[in-house]
């Protein structure tokens, strides 16, 4: 199993770089690309489709043969306004200009042909609240089962303040068995606020053959291939992170664990 716990590998350009290569699974690809006002990135999205998530910053982007003007509005995910996104199919071609020094997130799983180039969001993204007391997060839902913008990804984020728990109770979406449970490998992008804080990541299955508890900080990645994979905010830092699944099957169904059931 390799390591579920990814350090950004710079500062400029490409950051990371998740494929299902490196990652050890069939479906997510995650790369998270740091840009300078006036730089210029582009890419082919073979045989993935992608979402584009103007993360932080703002670029004027082509994609798919059409000009979809300047993207982005926040420049720091903590003004929790919603996200300026833009899903491009399989088989087409993606290029940006930042207009300001911008981070951006390219989600990527196996595209289909079923879905044509679309802008998605600030409008029709509401952040809305989930969870009570210490369990209390908000979420920004970006392209989940309930928005058919897509062949597999499905992309959210979600906000967790200081001191409180999320992806909690824990669960696991690990077996392709609907619709008591979906397969669906996922990826964590994580940021702290203030940036010099950190965070705990736990990965584990129900028998303890998967059991990593992690430290991240600003900028870190987790992988998530299985089990359960609960977060929690120590008081004092509030915490901000980006999910990307894709499975078989393009539905989100958990599975709780066994201790935390009657949570739900």
């Amino acid at each position: 199993m390799p390591d579920l716990l990814k350090r950004p590998f710079g500062t400029h350009g490409k950051v990371h770089q998740i494929t299902p290569e490196s990652a050890g699974w069939r479906y997510v690809g995650f790369d998270l690309i740091k840009l300078r006002a006036g730089e210029a990135w582009a890419e082919a999205t073979g045989e993935n489709e992608v979402i584009l998530v103007m993360v932080e910053g703002k670029a004027t982007i082509t994609a798919a043969g059409k000009d979809w003007g300047e993207l982005g509005d926040r420049m720091s995910v903590f003004e929790k306004t919603p996200p300026h996104c833009l899903y491009v199919p399989n088989e087409s071609d993606w290029a940006l200009e930042c207009t300001t020094d911008a981070t951006i997130a390219v989600c990527k799983a196996p595209g289909k042909s079923g879905h044509a180039a679309r802008r998605i969001g600030p409008d029709g993204i509401t952040l809305t609240q989930r969870g009570e007391g210490s369990n209390t997060r908000h979420i920004n839902n970006i392209a989940m089962e309930n928005e058919d913008y897509c062949d597999s990804l499905l992309v959210t984020e979600v906000f967790t303040p200081a001191g409180n728990w999320s992806s909690y109770p824990s669960h696991r979406h690990d077996e392709d068995d609907f619709p008591r449970i979906t397969y669906l490998e996922e990826t964590y992008y994580h940021r702290l606020n203030p940036a010099d804080g950190f965070g705990i990541q736990r990965v584990y299955t129900d028998d303890l053959s998967l059991n990593e508890t992690m430290a991240v900080h600003d900028g870190d990645v987790v992988c998530v291939p299985r089990g359960h994979h609960p977060c929690g905010a120590p008081h004092g830092f509030e915490m901000y992170y980006l999910n990307v699944m894709a499975g078989p099957r393009r539905a989100w169904r958990f599975v709780p664990a066994p201790p935390v059931e009657h949570l739900i």
